[in-house]
């Protein structure tokens, strides 16, 4: 039986990798069509889908979900901590990223956008592991607080795949009720 902090599946599988409503940060919606649920890879994540790559690619992508108990910084400092993930282009002061606004349900959140060569390291917080330069990738990073906390949505994988998800991530973000 697969267990989830704040993050569960409310119902059964509907149709292929079609799921009921998740509930995330006190608030529903419905998954798209073809984003396949995984059991977390760690316990800091509170839910994971994989999202099917795009022709050409060599991997899928990932949607994570957070909440770290006590916050984990400032939004500032999390888009940074996001930045430190991917390699700077020689002769720039940092990887190709454009931060905006989005809407997750009714709650205005910061929306992070990075592109270019991803840090993979594994395990991710050992600081003598691996690390594997992965490139074209692309990273849409979301963080916002609401009042049960703060909530961090990652959607991580190489640029055409995450492209290929874009609107329907954002889709999926707006109609949290």
């Amino acid at each position: 039986m697969k267990m989830f902090s704040m993050f569960t599946l409310a119902g059964l599988l509907l149709t292929g990798t079609a799921y009921a409503d998740v509930d995330f940060a006190g608030m529903k919606s419905k998954p798209p069509a073809g984003w396949k649920e995984e059991q977390p890879s760690n316990a800091m994540r509170l839910g994971q889908f994989k999202l099917p790559k795009a022709e050409g690619d060599p991997e899928d992508a990932e949607i994570a979900l957070f909440k770290f108990p006590g916050g984990s910084g400032t939004t500032d400092a999390n888009l940074k901590r996001q930045l430190a993930k991917f390699k700077t282009p020689e002769g720039k002061a940092e990887p190709e990223n454009t931060v905006g606004k989005v809407n997750v349900g009714k709650i205005e959140a910061t929306y992070q956008d990075v592109k270019g060569t991803f840090l993979s390291k594994f395990p991710p917080f050992a600081p003598n592991a691996k690390i594997t330069e992965k490139t074209e990738f692309r990273q849409l990073y979301v963080v916002f607080t609401n009042d049960t906390g703060d909530y961090y949505v990652s959607l991580l994988g190489p640029a055409k795949t995450v492209e290929k998800h874009k609107k329907d991530f954002e889709e999926w973000l707006k109609n949290f009720k």
